[in-house]
């Protein structure tokens, strides 16, 4: 049985998205690394970068508007960009934030915070209590 949020199909995974024929411009999909939605209140997106490298110009343009609508919609939004250096499995609980985005700004956090930490603050103060670990 396979616990909630490990990857049920590994093979399915590691296949690489071709998005080189969804071409409009210059303008081609991107891909979100996760996304959590709690019950209308909140929603968290998560981009991951490995070494710590930066968002491509389009990437972060398409996030800052998609994370922007949402906050204006009236429900939080937090699009957090994580780091890590692992060359296998990505634990991205363990993943240092080193940017995110809220209440339209890009903001980098204080100290070295590890992803659990920002998400489980996140939760804890737009949910009220309404959800637990």
């Amino acid at each position: 049985m396979v616990q909630r949020g490990e990857i049920r199909n590994r093979e399915y995974a590691t296949q690489i998205r071709d998005f080189t024929k969804l071409r409009y411009k210059n303008i081609t999909p991107t891909d979100i690394d996760g996304f959590t939605e709690f019950g209308g209140k909140l929603m968290i997106f998560i981009e991951a970068k490995h070494n710590g490298a930066p968002l491509p110009f389009g990437q972060r343009l398409a996030f800052e508007r998609l994370c922007d609508a949402v906050q204006r919609g009236g429900i939080h939004c937090f699009y957090f960009v994580v780091s890590h250096n692992c060359d296998g499995d990505v634990d991205y609980s363990e993943t240092t934030v080193v940017e995110y985005r809220w209440m339209g700004q890009w903001r980098k956090p204080e100290g070295n915070p590890k992803l659990s930490e920002c998400w489980f603050k996140a939760i804890k103060k737009y949910l009220e209590g309404d959800y637990t670990n």
